[in-house]
């Protein structure tokens, strides 16, 4: 039964990967909070998009995936939810401080709290009306009611799990020291980077 399956799964990674390497709001809030924060926080970030992934996965397997994407309200209300919250975390960065001070070591970037770091990554993914319609795209073609339990829930795990390995590559490659040495003088600067490009991730969002 399992061998049937091996070309869907094959063009599902194959899918997943070009999903997830492209660059998109999830990156850049890792990329934010590995590189001015710490790695711990880029990793949180990665477990917060890989329990979104799931969320995803859920509602998508249940149905909940074609009836949000042709009720226009239920839509917006993703829609302008996820733009809203892109915008505060935006207006965050654009307002951002530099103390001038550059980081002897990881421990002595500024912090921020685990629950942050993860809520920061699920809200990212879980409200952005794209990756509905992603998943919605891709279950509706590979998930049939003939499909075997195990097999859908494998499905969802070939994603998610590849949401979590690149992200938390992102987050190991942004936070090392050495990097960190060198750019975080800019600090200010990359705030401000981040900030417009979360701002204009968050415009794209709206005109979807």
């Amino acid at each position: 039964m399992f061998a049937e399956y091996m070309p869907v799964i094959s063009l599902l990674i194959s899918i997943s990967v070009v999903m997830v390497i492209s660059p998109g709001q999830d990156f850049a809030i890792i990329t934010r909070n590995s590189l001015l924060y710490s790695r711990k926080s880029g990793v949180i970030g990665a477990f917060g998009i890989f329990c979104a992934i799931w969320l995803h996965v859920a509602y998508s397997l249940a149905g909940i995936a074609l009836i949000i994407s042709q009720t226009a309200i239920l839509f917006n209300f993703i829609k302008y939810a996820g733009a809203t919250y892109l915008i505060f975390l935006g207006v965050k960065c654009l307002t951002a401080k530099n103390n001038g001070v550059i980081p002897n070591s990881i421990s002595d970037k500024p912090l921020i709290s685990n629950t942050a770091s993860f809520r920061a990554g699920f809200i990212s993914n879980a409200l952005n009306p794209k990756t509905t319609l992603f998943f919605l795209s891709i279950f509706t073609q590979v998930v049939t009611p003939e499909t075997p339990y195990f097999i859908q829930f494998l499905f969802g795990s070939i994603i998610a799990t590849a949401h979590l390995i690149w992200f938390c590559i992102v987050a190991f490659f942004f936070s090392s020291q050495r990097l960190a040495n060198k750019i975080y003088g800019l600090k200010v600067w990359i705030e401000r980077v981040m900030g417009v490009c979360l701002c204009l991730l968050a415009a794209k969002l709206i005109y979807l």
